[in-house]
């Protein structure tokens, strides 16, 4: 139900939903009302009671940015968690999962807090994890990513469909894509490798499970996409990243495979051996730094662990250290990565989010095709805004003015500490969105002066990805 919600909205509820059953989806972006945000756990009385109680007693709290949840926890948790709390990981959830958001290290670097609300669950240690992630390499426990498997006979077939890019490009290839839907806007966002011909492994962001898994079966049926099988396997893989310009050759000392850039390029997926365990090794990074994610199978217990202590201790001679979420979150922001949900939704196009690169014009057919033909030239883009002063973070829904005409709102923020200052990201008007060019954000009545960038804030040509 949604409670006093229902009858102040009821007149928009009414209209979306009939929109929704007419056009079989959504005609505007409706993610923070959809069912599908949350996760199994919620299926259990117990578990959403204990939720509804505590959210009701919090009503009228002062909520900050980063806030977490505290009841029923730890849910789902990965074949490592046991490690982490031994030493000394801060813990945070998201789609019921809990994942270590920084390890506790250090009090320094307190003079980088954000000013006002950005402030107030910020933690110095998350500046050393993206430090020594840039300088040496970090070691993330990655297992709460959603896995789906697709399989059949017609699995590429059906993949290119739903995908903008092309995907079929043979066994062992990592492809970056997004799933779109009719009007071209981003359902979803993802990268697909070809683990066989017919078998390919989805990997999307945690808290898009049930989201993405419901859109390819929809469509799978609809389309009368036979002999498919689309499957959860979240849970049957510890996934493990390791990135920083020290990768290679911390792991060169633990793999039985060449992983030279010649033999291992970017965006090649191999099976490989870690500690006489077999593992999958996909080249790919979601923080801007040369490295693997490497997936291993939880159906044997002690494997993971056996695999994760052996990557932290053949990186300690080099100076890597285990790190968490929010030190992912700082990284790809100074990178420029996209998260769906954040800086693109259903109301945003690819080109529109500066990811034109991800789409094959060239297929025959694919969902979102024609619409995206006929916007081929966005009248608004995503842009980088940076402020000189690092403490000085938006966190969404600033206004954004040029000549004292309001052009738009910030998307998301954070903290560059490579390139020492405040992030935000928004979408500004084509004519507005000029590199270089200077605008306005308001923090709290005051407006701060930042810099327009339309292109990524570090290493813009990527050459640390493929090192």
């Amino acid at each position: 139900g949604f409670c006093a919600h229902g009858i102040a909205g009821a007149g928009g509820i009414g209209k979306v939903m009939a929109e929704w059953i007419v056009a079989g989806e959504p005609t505007m972006d409706l993610w923070h009302m959809d069912i599908r945000r949350f996760a199994q756990a919620y299926e259990s009385p117990k578990f959403t009671l204990a939720r509804i109680k505590e959210n009701y007693e919090a009503y009228y709290d002062i909520h900050y940015p980063g806030e977490e949840r505290e009841t029923m926890r730890p849910h789902n948790t990965s074949p490592i968690y046991e490690w982490h709390k031994a030493n000394r990981a801060v813990f945070g959830e998201k789609f019921a999962w809990e994942r270590v958001n920084y390890y506790q290290r250090s009090d320094d670097n307190e003079a980088l807090r954000p000013q006002d609300w950005a402030g107030h669950h910020w933690n110095p240690n998350v500046v050393v994890e993206h430090h020594t992630t840039r300088s040496a390499a970090g070691i993330f426990d990655e297992s709460s990513f959603a896995k789906i498997r697709i399989h059949g006979s017609r699995a590429g077939e059906f993949l290119n469909y739903v995908a903008a890019n092309d995907v079929v490009r043979g066994e062992n290839r990592a492809v970056y894509t997004q799933l779109l839907n009719s009007r071209g806007g981003i359902e979803a966002d993802v990268t697909i490798t070809a683990i066989a011909p017919d078998n390919y492994l989805l990997i999307t962001g945690t808290a898009s499970a049930r989201h993405d898994l419901t859109w390819l079966r929809k469509i799978a049926a609809e389309k009368k996409f036979t002999n498919l099988s689309i499957d959860d396997v979240t849970h049957d893989f510890a996934v493990f990243g390791i990135w920083g310009p020290k990768a290679r050759e911390i792991m060169s000392t633990i793999c039985d495979i060449d992983l030279s850039h010649k033999a291992f390029p970017f965006a090649r997926s191999l099976p490989a051996k870690i500690a006489g365990i077999e593992v999958r090794m996909t080249r790919i990074t979601y923080v801007g730094e040369l490295g693997w994610e490497i997936y291993v199978s939880t159906k044997v217990p002690g494997v993971p662990m056996k695999v994760w202590e052996t990557m932290i201790n053949a990186g300690k001679p080099h100076g890597a250290i285990a790190c968490g979420y929010r030190a992912i979150e700082t990284l790809r922001l100074e990178k420029g990565y996209r998260a769906w949900g954040v800086e693109i939704s259903t109301e945003t196009t690819p080109f529109e989010a500066g990811l034109g690169f991800a789409v094959s014009l060239t297929k025959p057919d694919f969902i979102g095709k024609r619409s995206l033909v006929e916007k081929s030239e966005p009248r608004r883009t995503l842009v980088a805004l940076t402020f000189d002063d690092i403490t000085r973070v938006p966190f969404g829904k600033e206004p954004i003015r040029k000549n004292d005409r309001i052009v738009g709102q910030i998307k998301s923020g954070g903290q560059g500490f490579t390139i020492n200052k405040a992030i935000g990201y928004a979408y500004l008007p084509t004519e507005v969105a000029i590199d270089g060019d200077s605008i306005e954000v308001e923090f709290f009545g005051t407006w701060v002066p930042a810099r327009i960038s339309r292109h990524s804030l570090y290493d813009p040509q990527n050459e640390r990805v493929r090192m």
